[in-house]
């Protein structure tokens, strides 16, 4: 049963991305991929989150590995990441190649921090 749910909870992870890439993607016109890097972010924080609700307040092992693996696995997207960062550095615009790749990997690791850095400290209250 675990397996159908990560399975289903992907799709739904890679449907949430695909719409919240779209919308992100056709209201910006910085240049960047800011939807990809919105949705690796919020993955990450949600990630974080997750992480800090099993450690410190006792999610249900399945349920974690369901939510962690499954949806933000289908949600989050590295591959794309990297694509449009090669994209943008074969296109003559490194600079902005370099932006996106250390921004989204600072952003990524700094929210997936705070996630669980606030479920901790709901622990401590």
């Amino acid at each position: 049963m675990t397996v159908l749910l990560v399975v289903l909870l992907g799709g739904l992870g890679a449907a949430t991305r695909f719409v919240v890439d779209g919308v992100v993607t056709q209201r910006s016109g910085t240049g960047l991929p800011v939807g990809t890097m919105l949705v690796n972010v919020s993955g990450s924080a949600l990630l974080g989150l997750l992480t800090g609700a099993r450690l410190f307040h006792g999610l249900d092992e399945t349920a974690y590995v369901v939510l962690a693996v499954g949806f933000c696995g289908g949600y989050t997207t590295f591959s794309t990441a990297m694509v449009e960062t090669v994209r943008l550095a074969q296109g003559g615009d490194v600079r902005r190649a370099v932006v996106t790749v250390t921004g989204s990997l600072v952003l990524a690791v700094a929210a997936a921090a705070a996630g669980v850095a606030a479920m901790a400290a709901l622990d401590a209250l």
